[in-house]
């Protein structure tokens, strides 16, 4: 174990990089420095951000060989999902009041998984295998829970708001609460204990022979918590350079937000395009679906609990252009996986819906 641990230099970088941009580096980049030595450190942060991003992958990679799908894809999945509710409600408690923040933030996650990843993923493995397969059976099943979700978290609140701040009323609270929480339980019990058939393409398996040495259940859990930690407390240090850019050519603040969620679900769109380059398309949207399923489902109780008992406004329902999107966006994915066979046609598709929702943000 500990000859496993040395190997992992790594982590040491990730620490020492914390340390540095949470001690010195953080202030260097707010203040005025020459455009070379902001370029530079910049340019090692973000170095810093990927190598964690990619020993991420490697170790879900091991979870997913040690414990096979869909208990490795998942362990990912939360991992990734958890701390980015973290994050949300660390600042909806400490920060300035944003009501918008979690919408903001579900909403960016479902275009980039469903629209900019999924349409990478499925456009890359069209032109490399023509036609992929999956387990209809449990695109399904996502998806009867995705629907509903965002619909009723994203949408409703529009048309059951109490004031014009977008608040709703205790029982519609717990309403969505009670909903997410129970409608994400019975999930999780279909996709490890009664159906994990659904979650597995028989057909298309890897056989990982171009993976490193495995080591043991609790080094890769630790090291993936790990590295996870480090490419979340970093990407809020790359938020400053990203915002000074996004200031200096006057792009809409939205765009921060997104280009840090992107970096956070980095390690699984690494992971599942690499699955789809392997041919193993299953994998992949088990990835993708489980993460924008999560998301709403943990992201929601989360801050409407911080939302009541620390008095802070909240606003879920969308815009009415955002809600063209979002049903536009459901309906498409409904149609791309519907008959268990995809192709580079639907990748190009999605894509567009991401271009759209990008074009949006800065209309």
């Amino acid at each position: 174990m500990l000859k496993s641990f040395k190997q992992e230099y790594k982590m040491l970088i990730g620490i020492l990089a914390i340390l540095f941009f949470k001690l010195v580096g953080d202030n260097l980049l707010a203040s005025g420095m020459s455009t070379v030595s902001y370029v530079i450190l910049t340019g090692v942060l973000f170095y810093v951000v990927m190598t964690a991003i990619f020993s991420v992958v490697r170790h879900s990679d091991a979870l997913a060989i040690k414990l096979g799908d869909p208990m490795g894809t998942l362990i990912l999945t939360l991992s990734v999902v958890l701390l980015e509710v973290i994050m949300v409600s660390s600042v909806m408690l400490t920060g300035d009041s944003n009501p918008v923040l979690a919408r903001d933030t579900m909403f960016a996650v479902v275009m980039a998984v469903l629209n900019g990843f999924v349409g990478i993923t499925l456009l890359i493995g069209g032109l490399k295998y023509h036609t992929q397969t999956y387990n209809l059976d449990g695109i399904k099943a996502y998806l009867v829970a995705i629907i509903p979700l965002a619909m009723l978290c994203l949408v409703l609140p529009n048309f059951t708001s109490t004031d014009a701040f977008g608040n709703m009323s205790l029982s519609m609270t717990w309403t969505l609460v009670i909903a997410s929480v129970a409608l994400y339980a019975v999930f999780l019990f279909v996709q490890t204990r009664s159906h994990t058939h659904f979650f597995i393409d028989s057909e298309n398996k890897d056989d990982h022979e171009h993976h490193g040495p495995l080591q043991s259940n609790l080094f890769h859990t630790i090291m993936l918590v790990a590295y996870l930690l480090v490419v979340i407390l970093l990407a809020k240090s790359l938020a400053l350079p990203i915002n000074d850019g996004i200031t200096e050519m006057g792009a809409p603040a939205a765009l921060g937000g997104l280009i840090v969620a992107l970096i956070i679900l980095a390690p699984e769109a690494v992971g599942a395009i690499k699955a789809a380059i392997t041919n193993q398309l299953q994998r992949a949207m088990n990835l993708f679906f489980g993460s924008v399923l999560a998301t709403i489902a943990l992201t929601v109780p989360a801050v409407l609990l911080i939302s009541d008992v620390m008095n802070e406004p909240i606003q879920l329902g969308l815009a009415p252009a955002e809600m063209v999107l979002l049903v536009a966006t459901l309906m498409m994915t409904s149609v791309s996986f519907s008959s268990g066979r995809t192709n580079s046609l639907n990748g190009a598709t999605h894509l567009i819906l991401f271009f759209a929702y990008i074009i949006l943000m800065f209309d």
